[in-house]
């Protein structure tokens, strides 16, 4: 279905099953078809899941102006769709920056999140990633495309680790999947977000605030983000970490059997809304 937000934006959303609600949010150049080996899965065993292409994504509006992309309008997103569906209290799963927008939601609507899962994200500025290097990304995805963007990452590969490399030899048109997530993406998106995520504030000690259960669930091989998974997992009331053997900076892809029986794990654990 789709749900437009109190500004006019129009988002894609997909639904399955009943039971209590849990929304998905995909990272950065993702879509909501990251989800798609577990969103079934999960409806089976009883959940309402709703998984949706943030803006600027896959099949959900591109809209244009300043102030258009931020974390704080991912974030308003999630609430809007939410609210859409008519659900009140709900388990929210996010991955890297799906998980820095859903983090601002436990945040800022205590009282809207049932259990919280940030999976492969961070506290704060990712590492690695410098001002002046996210700069010139935006700048390059402004002015020359993001085809040109594309080549330039590719070549330096931050997440590019054995977990990503084995996917792409071993699932047939995975890199086609990749291809069509990207060509979807709004440039200016793109450039608003990769700048956020390099300058963002660090709300490590606010995590200490968050009182729902917390899973955090992070790739043994996702470098650029282990240690914040585990700060943040020690900062968390009751937290539990899981490191995900063989998997990279996407356990839901890279390593799919071990991602849902956590995910199930944790939320068979939680009492419902």
């Amino acid at each position: 279905m789709r749900i437009e937000t109190n500004r006019g934006v129009g988002l894609e959303v997909v639904e399955s099953g009943a039971g209590p609600a849990l929304v998905l949010v995909h990272g950065l150049g993702g879509a909501k078809e990251d989800f798609e080996g577990h969103i079934d899965s999960l409806a089976q065993r009883g959940w309402r899941v709703v998984a949706f292409d943030m803006r600027g994504h896959g099949a959900s509006d591109r809209p244009s102006g300043a102030g258009t992309y931020s974390l704080d309008t991912f974030a308003g997103d999630i609430v809007a769709v939410a609210d859409a569906c008519l659900v009140d209290r709900f388990h929210l799963l996010g991955h890297s920056v799906g998980g820095m927008a859903s983090r601002r939601v436990a945040l800022a609507h205590p009282e809207r999140v049932a259990s919280l899962m940030l999976v492969d994200t961070t506290h704060g500025p990712m590492p690695g990633l410098e001002p002046a290097l996210a700069e010139g990304a935006a700048w390059i995805a402004l002015n020359q495309g993001m085809a040109e963007l594309r080549r330039r990452m590719t070549e330096r590969d931050p997440l590019g680790t054995p977990a990503h490399q084995r996917l792409v030899r071993e699932r047939p048109g995975y890199e086609e999947f990749n291809d069509r997530k990207w060509a979807a993406l709004s440039p200016e998106m793109y450039a608003a977000l990769i700048v956020e995520i390099a300058t963002q504030p660090d709300q490590l000690k606010d995590l200490g605030r968050v009182t729902c259960p917390t899973l955090v669930m992070v790739g043994e091989q996702d470098t650029l983000m282990i240690d914040d998974a585990r700060r943040m997992a020690e900062e968390i009331p009751g937290a539990r970490l899981v490191v995900v053997a063989a998997a990279g900076h996407a356990p839901q892809l890279e390593t799919p059997a071990t991602f849902d029986h956590e995910v199930q794990a944790f939320l068979s654990s939680v009492p419902p809304p």
